[in-house]
């Protein structure tokens, strides 16, 4: 394998994603190590090596003596074309042996347009696709988890297990179970019953479903005393004390994000009520800044990264960001080592923030409305006001930067033209701040990135359809003329991904099939512009006979079963619908970390005091869903 390998690495365009051997890789015994993990990133490896959830597993499960992980990406299409001429199987990255040699595949899910990678990743380790169909043979045990396990019931068929919650709290649990399994020489479905007694493990082959005439979900019923009907999501109480690491693999080639990563905390507390990671890594958790430096400095010293940034969903939410980004510059900043943040408030706050640490080369900033109208800022619960973001741009053009990246949303429930032309008036009231303060007028730019709005399980707007393709394009063709101007430059997703992405997200175990014949017909990376063809996909789901219109246009009813509602994420359903209705009314709801507290139903008890700033608890918001 090793010289078939080497003539086929000469034929590819980038060999450096296949070959391993970067820093701060690990290399165990194989025969002395008694469980086999490989990590698949169903994207190239620039894609995934830029992921914090697989340094952090593969750092976790390498510390262990009895366990080894090993990583394999999503090979480009080039490189597929070789392994399928040459017959070799896909491959570990770090002892080259064929996937199938393994115990357990772990997938993560991190969107939607991956599924049918994960299929070609099973197809070229020689792995059969259902999991059916692996439960009579030596095949490794299927794992998955990520966002998108949340609602797992497209590619249930296709995976064994899935972790629901964060990783490192499960994982372990994961691996012990499947030692003490085998040593105890029980077969498949005997490991499948004792992985499903944990919480945070969803073993859908123990679930059955049954559906009603009209095609919608009946029931979502274990099979079995030892299944629970609800699977509860597993997290991380104490991040001071979790897993880190902090000799991270250095990739080989330039990844998405090449730097050190610091995650300042997790979860977030804002409560947009299209954001499904606001839900589902409640609540919040921070780390304590002594952690932080002590990991920042282990991080350059083992990796010789000359960046750090500082991530988490909003990292200008952490408490101590501003001391904590002094003492970072204070201690490497005369090493040359920059500090970035990827995520900021649309306030002058983050803005001082980013002052801070891009004393040298202004980049651009970018500053997510997300509406163009308070109206419907109000709805999603976005609680930024065109106030805060008229004050956070007039800082950022008087601090230097000449560009600036706003982000919308189109197609979000309410939505009417007038929000539409909100957005452009919004980006000209930018543009015009920018034309007094900035003094190079020729190098000012305002960029406007719209994506379509794509309802998300376990959010307020699960029960939201999505605006149809011809909609979205109507509304992307209108903001192209409103935006029309010297200054503005106007970018767009493609609805058709969109529209795809929707479906995915709010389906159920009857797409299976779909899913499968669209990656035979050649559905790959379709997260990438250049790969994706709806038309694949449309021919797929007709013949199954799935109407895909009916999974992103249709609109839920409260007492629907959702195909997720077996799947907790923590918060209430009755906590979502009460956010619905008051996105109906228009109403806000406070971040309970500086206001009352706003009953999502994640704390068991009023006494069991919420995360808040300075540590008070609060009332519960009174009104109740009836």
């Amino acid at each position: 394998m090793e010289k078939q390998l080497e003539k086929i690495l000469r034929r590819v365009q980038k060999p450096g994603r296949y070959s391993g051997g970067e820093w701060n890789a690990v290399y165990k015994d194989w025969r002395s190590t008694y469980v086999k993990m490989v990590f698949a990133f169903p994207d190239v490896y620039e894609v995934g090596m830029s992921h914090l959830g697989l340094q952090i597993l593969y750092g976790m499960v390498n510390d262990r003596e009895d366990a080894l992980m090993e990583r394999v990406f999503a090979p480009w299409p080039d490189m597929e074309e070789q392994l399928r001429s040459t017959g070799l199987p896909l491959f570990s990255l770090e002892s080259r042996r064929p996937l199938r040699d393994f115990d357990i595949i772990g997938f993560t899910l991190q969107y939607e347009l991956s599924f049918t990678n994960i299929l070609n990743i099973l197809d070229l380790a020689g792995i059969p696709l259902r999991s059916a169909d692996r439960a009579g043979g030596n095949y490794p045990l299927v794992v998955a988890g990520g966002p998108c396990a949340f609602n797992s019931e497209p590619i249930a068929d296709f995976i064994d297990v899935f972790v629901i919650g964060e990783g490192e709290e499960v994982l372990g649990d994961l691996l012990d179970a499947y030692l003490a399994s085998r040593r105890s020489g029980e077969g498949r479905h005997d490991l499948l019953l004792r992985l499903a007694g944990f919480d945070g493990i969803y073993v859908p082959a123990l679930y059955r479903v049954e559906y009603n005439d009209n095609g919608s979900i009946k029931t979502v019923t274990p099979v079995g005393d030892r299944v629970p009907a609800l699977v509860q999501k597993r997290i991380v109480t104490d991040m001071d004390a979790a897993f880190f690491p902090t000799r991270m693999v250095v990739p080989a080639i330039e990844s998405v994000h090449d730097r050190a990563m610091l995650e300042v905390q997790r979860g977030c507390t804002r409560g947009c009520r299209f954001c499904q990671a606001g839900v589902i890594y409640r609540p919040v958790r921070e780390k304590e800044p002594e952690t932080l430096l002590r990991h920042a400095g282990d991080l350059l010293g083992s990796t010789g990264w000359g960046e750090i940034s500082l991530t988490s969903l909003s990292t200008s939410d952490y408490s101590r960001v501003a001391p904590l980004i002094s003492e970072l510059i204070k201690r490497h900043g005369a090493a040359g080592v920059n500090v970035s943040l990827p995520s900021l408030r649309v306030d002058a706050f983050s803005v001082d923030l980013a002052k801070e640490v891009q004393k040298v080369r202004r980049s651009s900033l970018t500053f997510a409305p997300e509406a163009g109208t308070q109206r419907l800022r109000d709805v999603i619960n976005k609680g930024v006001t065109e106030d805060n973001l008229m004050e956070a741009v007039e800082a950022a053009f008087f601090a230097g930067w000449q560009s600036i990246k706003l982000y919308f949303m189109i197609g979000l429930p309410t939505e009417t033209d007038d929000d539409l032309r909100g957005i452009a008036n919004l980006a000209r009231r930018v543009l015009d701040k920018g034309r007094t303060l900035v003094r190079a007028k020729g190098r000012l730019k305002v960029t406007v990135s719209v994506s379509s709005f794509v309802p998300k399980s376990h959010t307020a707007f699960q029960w939201e359809p999505q605006n149809s393709i011809a909609e979205l394009k109507r509304k992307q063709l209108l903001l192209r003329d409103l935006l029309r101007s010297k200054g503005l430059v106007f970018k767009w997703h493609d609805p058709e991904g969109s529209f795809l992405e929707a479906v995915l997200s709010r389906g159920d175990r009857r797409l299976a099939g779909a899913i499968e014949k669209a990656w035979r017909n050649g559905a790959r990376f379709d997260g990438w512009s250049e790969f994706f063809d709806l038309r694949r996909w449309l021919e797929a789901f007709a013949s199954d006979g799935i109407d895909p219109d009916w999974y992103a246009y249709r609109r839920y009813h409260y007492d629907d079963t959702l195909p997720w509602d077996h799947i907790g994420a923590g918060v209430s359903k009755k906590y979502l619908v009460r956010e619905h209705r008051r996105s109906l009314e228009g109403a806000i709801t406070p971040d309970c970390r500086g206001g009352r507290c706003p009953g999502c139903g994640l704390c068991p008890t009023l006494e069991t005091k919420p995360y808040l700033a300075g540590g008070e608890t609060v009332a519960p918001l009174s009104d109740t869903v009836q």
